[in-house]
């Protein structure tokens, strides 16, 4: 059973910066992509991002292309979000999860396993 835990969120400016984290355990953590989904109050859950298992493919949606960055490290099985240039529209609960030997797919059903989600709250 493959658990994530989501670290780093919290309450920001727009044009300010936050690193969200991933921590993963109980499973193998180079045989799966990551992704990370949003919901924001009253709206259905989004994709964001996803780094796929072997690194070699990353995705991210149109809405955060030049402002996010993803990266994992397979040493401490961990994956990092990087949110730069945050909007108001950024706030949300974001989430991740894990695909085993998933290419790092946008769709939130190829994803077997979920956090409980961090909140990204930012204000003008």
């Amino acid at each position: 059973q493959v658990q994530l835990v989501e670290s780093g969120g919290g309450l920001v400016q727009a044009g300010d910066s936050l690193r969200l984290s991933c921590a993963t355990s109980g499973g193998t953590f180079v045989t799966y992509s990551v992704g990370w989904f949003r919901q924001a109050p009253g709206k259905e859950r989004k994709f964001v991002s996803s780094i796929s298992w072997n690194q070699d493919r990353t995705n991210f949606a149109d809405s955060v292309k030049g402002r996010f960055t993803i990266s994992r490290d397979n040493a401490e099985n961990t994956v990092s979000l990087q949110m730069n240039s945050l909007k108001l529209e950024d706030t949300a609960i974001y989430y991740c999860a894990a695909d085993l030997f998933g290419s790092g797919s946008s769709n939130d059903n190829a994803y077997e396993y979920w956090g409980r989600g961090t909140q990204v709250t930012v204000s003008s």
